[in-house]
């Protein structure tokens, strides 16, 4: 959401192509959803929590620090690819662990997270930069990604 301001403030772009900073992360996210069910089946839940928290890190910390608009709009739409399929495989492991009430649990921790993830940066924005306050979703994918290894086995 903050991505049009960060390249419209910081990157210089035009109001028009900064829009497109969010539709590029949207098209990319709805390409890697359309394409998650062949990928699950094939690599398995495991590689896709890794492989699209470490994608989402490493797209936004490029969208967040790039030097040019171009970049920082490839690093949105790397960022949505690597984001598409993580809140879903992590609803349908809560499922698997914990049943009904896992599934409650994760889908109100994730939808509040995008209620408050905004907000947030918002408010890290003003105490730093927005650039560096757009490096906390980098974190929070490499966290995932963490995570996604470390219970693999249970």
């Amino acid at each position: 959401d903050w991505g049009a301001l960060h390249l419209e403030q910081d990157l210089a772009a035009h109001p028009g192509v900064a829009a497109a900073g969010y539709s590029c992360f949207a098209l990319a996210m709805t390409i890697g959803r359309l394409s998650g069910t062949t990928l699950l089946e094939r690599l398995g839940q495991t590689p896709i929590l890794v492989t699209g928290g470490a994608t989402a890190a490493a797209g936004m910390l490029l969208g967040a620090l790039a030097p040019t608009v171009w970049l920082a709009l490839l690093g949105f739409a790397v960022t949505g690819l690597g984001l598409a399929n993580i809140f879903p495989v992590a609803i349908e492991r809560a499922g698997a662990l914990a049943g009904p009430d896992g599934v409650a649990t994760a889908s109100t921790l994730g939808y509040g997270g995008m209620l408050l993830g905004p907000p947030a940066i918002g408010f890290m924005a003003e105490w730093f930069t927005l650039p560096i306050a757009l490096t906390s979703v980098a974190v929070l994918a490499g966290l995932a990604a963490v995570i996604g290894c470390t219970t693999r086995h249970r």
